[in-house]
C-alpha cells in the first residue's frame, strides 16, 4: 500500500521492528527503500472477508497491490478472459 494512500483513508500505521526490503512484482527490489510500516486492513470481496497485515511502501504511483496470496486463501477459481472470480471455499475466519 503507497503510504499517500495510508494517509488519504486514515489507516493506522504500525512500525516494524525489522525493516523489510520490498520486491517490485518484477522481482527487483524497489528503489524507495525499506519497508518500516503496516497497516491492518480488513479485505472485502461480495460477502467474503479477510484481515490481514499490509506493507505501507512510501511515494509509489499506484494505491494497494494485492497478491494472489488472499486469492489462493479463499480457494478462488479464476477466469482470466472473462475476469470473474468465483470464490469456492472459505477460510474459518472469512466470517462467511
Amino acid at each position: 500500500m503507497s503510504s499517500e494512500f495510508t494517509k488519504k483513508q486514515g489507516f493506522k500505521l504500525k512500525k516494524i521492528e525489522n525493516l523489510i526490503y520490498m520486491r517490485n512484482l518484477n522481482r527487483f527490489f524497489n528503489k524507495k527503500g525499506q519497508t518500516e510500516y503496516i497497516v491492518e486492513v480488513n479485505i472485502y470481496y461480495q460477502k467474503h472477508r479477510k484481515r490481514t497485515e499490509i506493507n505501507v511502501i512510501r511515494r509509489q504511483k499506484w494505491s494497494i497491490i494485492l497478491v494472489v496470496l488472499w486469492l489462493t486463501c479463499h480457494n478462488s477459481e479464476i477466469n482470466w478472459r472473462t475476469r470473474k472470480v468465483k470464490i469456492t471455499k472459505c477460510p474459518e475466519e472469512c466470517g462467511k
